[in-house]
């Protein structure tokens, strides 16, 4: 069963992208601006609409982490907004100038990516908004692109048609030409990779203006290249395919299309499970949340679909859900210690990132800022919160929220998402996340065979060193 929750008739042209961090929704469109909102209940944030950039906004993306809100423009800038503020971080210029038409954050928050309407890439060292390189990689414009989970490597798809797969030096790797007739339009990775001895596999979702939306295996072995193999093309759509994206789990994988229609397909077995066409006009945009049940299109028709996947609540349940502190800054955003919050703060807090499941067992037990900064393992079960998964998460993040208020000067990127300490020997789990090597082998030791960060079952506990990662550690530490 699939439902609407929300339709979101804010911007004023048409809708470009939708991007979902764990707890916000960013929408971007030709009006110019980007909108944010709660996933909670899908209220515009305060600081919503995002103005800076001078013409239509083609793309937006959140970090890894979800700290950072990036979106690119035929101003031919890349925009590094505040998540928790809307303020502008960084202005990332193109060398030439040229419009961009997408841009890609690595899993590991590292490198920023950016394709533009000459054939090149602009590569960015995200932290230090340093340009590594920015160099050809097509005749025709860059319309898409995509960092594998790994962090290893990108994807690119022109106006051509051709798919290319390149290193984080922008070496090619393998180049899939004419994958789409009249032109590539979307392309992304599933979250999730296969290691198998010294061989890895991705899976890569791409569309085009051929109407249709492929599934590719991606193999690649240590000290070769990579191989292209295509497993589904899928035709349900009957107009050029717009957009596509793969679930969190790796199981479904959605598109949009020039017909109006939104498809869902079992990504595994390429089959059509639903076929929707509630937008009025091509549907340009699709997303999918990283931590609930449900995705967001966007279309020409101006407007933001959000769906729910399942026995989700009903619309009525959703929009009647309001946040508390509505008409001032989210305590997110407030100047307040945590432990000055009352118990109307902490429980939108707790909607603000995505735990709302939470919300009557907090207020039954009258927790206020005081009792969440003293919050532990042992307290939280004798609130009665049994998911050890839902347990780790909720510590996690009051650990993060700590430390943000005791004005922690390392990125949240170098810390590990485990124990929030900054990492000495980073690894990539199969989940796409970089963690501290103990404490994720510690984690696994202990039974845990799902993802600390999802949730989801891990594919293989296999543990891949995070090279640049630690040698961005490193340069930070010797500069501070």
């Amino acid at each position: 069963m699939v439902s609407i929750v929300r339709t979101l008739r804010h911007h004023t042209d048409e809708v470009s992208c939708c991007a979902f961090s764990p707890s916000l929704l960013a929408t971007c469109s030709g009006d110019k601006t980007l909108r944010v909102y709660n996933t909670a209940d899908f209220s515009e944030l305060p600081f919503s609409p995002l103005s800076g950039h001078d013409y239509g906004v083609h793309c937006c993306c959140f970090s890894s982490c979800g700290s950072y809100l990036l979106s690119c423009s035929t101003d031919g800038s890349t925009i590094v907004w505040s998540s928790q503020t809307g303020e502008v971080v960084a202005v990332l210029q193109h060398p030439a100038r040229s419009p961009l038409r997408v841009c890609a954050v690595a899993p590991d928050s590292s490198q920023l990516l950016a394709g533009a309407c000459d054939g090149t890439v602009a590569l960015w060292d995200f932290r230090s908004r340093t340009l590594r390189r920015c160099s050809a990689v097509s005749e025709a414009s860059v319309v898409a692109c995509c960092f594998s989970p790994c962090g290893q490597m990108f994807a690119t798809g022109c106006t051509h048609g051709d798919l290319k797969l390149w290193d984080t030096d922008i070496n090619l790797l393998h180049a899939e030409k004419d994958a789409h007739d009249l032109g590539v339009t979307c392309c992304n990775f599933a979250p999730q990779f296969k290691v198998e001895g010294c061989c890895v596999e991705f899976r890569l979702a791409s569309c085009g203006q051929d109407s249709q939306l492929k599934i590719w295996i991606v193999s690649q072995r240590e000290g070769a290249g990579c191989v292209m193999k295509l497993v589904h093309t899928l035709t349900s759509q009957s107009a050029p395919v717009l957009s596509c994206s793969f679930s969190s789990d790796g199981e479904l994988v959605v598109s949009g299309s020039v017909d109006k229609s939104v498809a869902i397909y079992d990504a595994n077995l390429g089959t059509l499970l639903h076929n929707l066409k509630q937008h009025d006009r091509y549907v340009t945009a699709v997303a999918l949340s990283p931590t609930m049940p449900c995705f967001a299109t966007g279309s020409m028709d101006r407007t933001v679909k959000v769906w729910r996947v399942g026995d989700g609540v009903s619309r009525t349940a959703a929009e009647s859900r309001q946040t508390v502190c509505q008409g001032r800054n989210l305590p997110g955003h407030s100047r307040l210690l945590v432990a000055d919050w009352s118990e109307e703060d902490v429980q939108t807090w707790l909607r603000e990132e995505g735990l709302q499941q939470l919300v009557s067992i907090f207020k039954a037990n009258d927790v206020d800022g005081a009792e969440l900064s003293q919050l532990n393992k042992e307290t939280a079960a004798e609130l009665g919160i049994e998911s050890v998964g839902l347990r780790g998460r909720l510590l996690r993040k009051i650990e993060a929220l700590k430390a943000e208020q005791s004005g922690s000067d390392a990125p949240d990127e170098f810390l590990c998402p485990i124990t929030r300490e900054l990492m000495k020997d980073p690894v990539i789990a199969a989940d796409g996340y970089s963690y501290e090597r103990e404490s994720m082998e510690s984690w696994i030791r202990g039974k845990n065979k799902t993802s600390p960060m999802t949730n989801l079952l891990l594919q293989t506990t296999l543990l891949t060193p995070n090279r640049s990662l630690k040698m961005a550690i490193t340069r930070w530490k010797s500069s501070q």
